[in-house]
């Protein structure tokens, strides 16, 4: 889920809070995205949010855990809680969310979720929506999250993206960077994550293309200061759902 937020003064960086809903089968997932959709969705916007994205995975293994994406952008994290609170106290929101809210133990309408909380990067601070032309339904949008061996290292592959060019570099191939995020709470840390879309996934792979055959990447990516400062790299695959505003 991707939000902006209205009535609250802009700050100067960013707050991410992304989760991820695990469901064991189609019936579980269709009750968290009818709970999103009818509930979360309509409840959010009478609390001042502005645009909601709800993504999915795009993958072709029946047999995978079936996963929901949320990113909720925020002024602050006590954004995040105040938000969860009106929500519990919101007697509407409560009546349209009811299947999910007070499922029972042995229905239950997911199986677990993640929770990810990150703050944005210097060098964007604040998240931007896409400039693309293709329906919302055929676009890919690129989750990546990179790790590293220690938090020492971490601060130089974040560094690589500020003040080192990346995030320039990507904006110059127009990549349509969604947003950048240090990881402050997550199971993969030390890690930063970001998000990069495209009209579709051979949209996507020309600009990867055009990315590592650039000149300045090369000039980048040979830097000694920069050397193994990612140690994995996790990619996901997302499109938003029918019912996303993007």
């Amino acid at each position: 889920m991707l939000v902006t937020f209205s009535g609250y003064t802009q700050s100067k960086r960013d707050f991410y809070l992304i989760r991820v809903y695990h469901c064991k089968n189609d019936e579980q997932l269709t009750r968290t995205e009818t709970f999103i959709e009818k509930a979360w969705k309509p409840a959010a916007k009478r609390y001042g949010v502005t645009k909601v994205g709800v993504f999915k995975p795009i993958t072709n293994d029946t047999a995978a855990m079936k996963k929901l994406y949320l990113l909720i952008p925020a002024p602050s994290t006590d954004y995040f809680y105040q938000l969860e609170d009106r929500m519990l106290n919101d007697t509407k929101f409560q009546g349209d969310g009811m299947d999910y809210l007070q499922a029972k133990h042995d229905n239950p309408t997911y199986e677990r979720f993640e929770t990810i909380v990150l703050r944005s990067f210097t060098d964007m601070p604040h998240l931007d929506l896409p400039a693309l032309k293709n329906p919302a339904q055929m676009r890919i949008y690129e989750l990546r999250s990179y790790e590293s061996a220690s938090e020492k290292i971490y601060r130089k592959k974040v560094e690589m993206f500020n003040k080192g060019g990346e995030i320039i570099l990507f904006k110059r191939l127009n990549f349509n960077a969604v947003f950048y995020g240090e990881v402050l709470s997550g199971a993969r840390m030390p890690n930063l994550m970001y998000m990069t879309s495209f009209e579709n996934m051979d949209d996507r792979n020309e600009h990867w293309k055009s990315f590592v055959e650039d000149p300045e990447w090369k000039r980048l990516s040979t830097m000694s200061e920069y050397q193994n400062t990612v140690s994995k790299i996790d990619i996901v695959f997302l499109r938003p759902t029918q019912y996303s505003d993007l």
